[in-house]
């Protein structure tokens, strides 16, 4: 039934919500602005970047974006020392699924550097044929990048599923009549994924697998 798995990173694959936290407040004590409350920042979590700081912080002028973007990224990459880590079941998963012969893909509010970065990091970038970062295409909520890797995989929106944590996820993949996995254990509370209709609820990874087999043989 399913060809295609796409699935967000943060807060879907790797559990950085703390990190993004911290990093982002930090940026924000270094420029001087005021304090920034950790549920808003776990609120902009799968936006791209600049829209992220936009939503944060409003008014914020293009020398108030890059100033944040720098810190942010020296903290994320080497100045804050917040673990992050695969979610359980994550690697086992995403290579049981790679060997079952799904094509899997990343859509993602990272940039490519990022991307790039955690893939090596992670090993797990050699089991994804496709992936789209924020700084390629249109952010988040935006469908535009799941438009691209559609075209690009040769694979019709029926074919294809949407994994993801966050509002912005889901109403991605509504808005072109994607079918979408909603994760409870991520950035956004599952109450706030289920208005988006999506055709599974998860706990955690494992239960993905298992369902797309019981699809396969029903």
């Amino acid at each position: 039934m399913y060809k295609l798995l796409i699935f967000d990173w943060d807060g879907t694959v790797i559990d950085s919500a703390a990190r993004i936290i911290s990093s982002m407040q930090r940026s924000a004590l270094d420029l001087g602005l005021e304090p920034l409350d950790a549920e808003a920042v776990r609120n902009i979590i799968g936006l791209g970047l600049p829209e992220a700081i936009r939503a944060l912080i409003p008014g914020i002028d293009a020398a108030g974006i890059e100033g944040m973007r720098e810190r942010y990224a020296h903290y994320y990459v080497t100045g804050d020392d917040t673990p992050t880590h695969l979610f359980a079941g994550a690697r086992s998963s995403l290579e049981s699924l790679h060997r079952k012969g799904y094509r899997l893909a990343v859509a993602t509010g990272k940039n490519r550097h990022g991307l790039d970065r955690v893939f090596a990091q992670t090993g797990l970038g050699s089991l994804f044929e496709l992936s789209r970062c924020a700084d390629e295409t249109t952010s988040k909520p935006d469908p535009h990048m799941l438009h691209e890797i559609l075209q690009q995989a040769g694979v019709d929106v029926s074919e294809a599923l949407m994994v993801g944590d966050t509002e912005y996820d889901l109403e991605m993949g509504h808005r072109i009549g994607m079918g979408t996995v909603a994760v409870s254990y991520g950035a956004h509370h599952i109450d706030r994924l289920k208005p988006w209709r999506p055709v599974l609820e998860i706990d955690n990874f494992p239960e993905l697998e298992r369902w797309l087999d019981e699809q396969t043989l029903s």
